[in-house]
């Protein structure tokens, strides 16, 4: 996209132009004048009918869709400001091939602030006949342009109906062209036999999409570019239905006539091997993740659960804590254990500095729940014994040692989500190093 300036030839009666070239470099546009060739086109006018060229601007862009060429729109403007009030270009599709540009030009010459936009063979100026013969031209253009596409979405239809996909075959086929067009498609004798044993090796033996990737950079295989296949391509290859005799166009399943490399059973085996169960994020709770951080580089402390098997053939549950490792990837702070952090930071009750609005209010939220359950499904006579004995202490609000006392059984008997609340009291942050728990000074 380039601007380029030219005092060309005297001035006519105040007519300022702006010479304007464009060409798309869309395949609807191919047999359009180039843009070098608009412009000398229109100079040589210019001079025979004494035309003033103010400046001359040039684009690449396509004028389908209206407010989308750069060069254009400011041309706009500044017919608008007045530095213009002509434009000169080579024919009225130049200027716009939808609706929206061209109400713009009509608005601008019922204005008066453009005078008059001279083509080639024509000229259209401030009235009402010209005006309507501009956009008489200039519809045209779009209709033009709105009949090619539905043409051309109607003959991939029909190609894809006909049982052929109207672009470039997969790796494995090869396309046979026809007076510039893919006629039908043919197997690749050189590759269909390595993508059957892909499928074959993923159906059957199971292996990976990374393994597949090795043993085709070790035999040297390429894609019909001379390239080595890459791991995203092998993935997106074992998920085309081509290989079995369908393929998608347009939202709809075709059925092909090229021939199959492989069975759709081959295939939907393949898919299975393939099929990784989604993760589900942020379900396994971790108490204690952020409550301290790593001795040795300073990142904070997370958490994995491990699973170990006895000899017995039962399976146990471990949680483990350990440095993040995103500041030093090769920090080698041991794990420990949740059991053995609670251990310690219940050794640190004392000095640990709690937020006891917060705990008081837990604890009475945890006394409400449990007057709740005595009155509504404990039985009477149950309650005539000791649980009827327990009521609200007596101090309001509690002192530290019942909040303190509260935050010992949290820790101690606690489920995950509980711990996670009574955690948020806690004001005091902690290092981990070497296994061992200490307050951060």
């Amino acid at each position: 996209m380039t601007n380029k300036k030219s005092g060309t030839v005297q001035q006519k009666d105040d007519i300022v132009y702006c010479l304007y070239a464009r060409k798309s470099s869309e395949s609807d546009e191919r047999q359009a004048m180039s843009i070098e060739s608009q412009i000398n086109e229109m100079k040589t006018l210019a001079e025979r009918e004494t035309l003033f060229i103010k400046e001359i601007r040039q684009e690449s862009h396509s004028a389908k869709s209206s407010g989308l060429r750069p060069v254009f729109n400011q041309l706009l403007i500044d017919i608008k400001n007045g530095i213009f009030n002509a434009i000169l270009t080579w024919a009225p599709d130049r200027l716009s091939r939808n609706a929206g540009d061209l109400g713009t030009l009509v608005d601008l010459m019922d204005q008066g602030k453009l005078q008059t936009i001279r083509t080639y063979s024509q000229s259209f100026s401030n009235n009402p006949n010209e005006k309507f013969l501009l956009m008489i031209l200039c519809s045209q253009a779009k209709l033009e342009n709105d009949n090619r596409g539905i043409n051309v979405k109607r003959g991939m239809k029909a190609k894809c109906e006909a049982g052929w996909r109207p672009n470039i075959a997969p790796l494995g086929y090869l396309n046979v062209m026809s007076y510039n067009r893919i006629s039908y498609v043919e197997i690749d004798k050189e590759r269909s036999p390595i993508v059957k044993q892909i499928f074959d090796r993923v159906a059957n033996k199971g292996q990976s999409g990374r393994v597949i990737k090795i043993w085709l950079d070790k035999i040297g295989f390429t894609t019909r570019s001379g390239k080595p296949l890459a791991l995203s391509k092998i993935y997106k290859l074992l998920k085309n239905t081509y290989y079995y005799g369908e393929f998608e166009f347009g939202g709809t399943i075709y059925h092909g006539n090229h021939e199959p490399l492989i069975t759709r059973e081959i295939f939907e085996k393949a898919q299975k091997q393939l099929y990784v169960p989604p993760k589900e994020w942020n379900k396994k709770l971790f108490p204690f993740r952020g409550l301290c951080k790593c001795g040795s580089c300073g990142e904070w402390i997370t958490a994995e659960e491990k699973y170990k098997k006895s000899k017995y053939g039962s399976v146990r549950k471990y949680i483990y804590y350990h440095c993040g490792r995103h500041v030093d990837y090769d920090c080698d702070e041991p794990y420990i254990t949740e059991e053995d952090l609670i251990q310690q930071l219940i050794a640190h009750i004392d000095e640990i500095k709690l937020d006891e609005k917060l705990l008081t209010s837990q604890l009475k939220d945890e006394i409400e729940r449990f007057h709740s359950l005595r009155g509504e499904v404990l039985h009477q006579e149950f309650l005539a014994g000791n649980l009827n004995q327990f009521d609200y202490p007596q101090k309001d609000p509690l002192d530290r040692n019942t909040a303190k006392e509260y935050l010992l059984h949290v820790l101690k008997a606690g489920s995950a989500e509980d711990r996670i609340k009574i955690l948020l009291a806690i004001k005091t942050r902690f290092l981990l190093h070497n296994k061992v728990l200490s307050i951060k000074n």
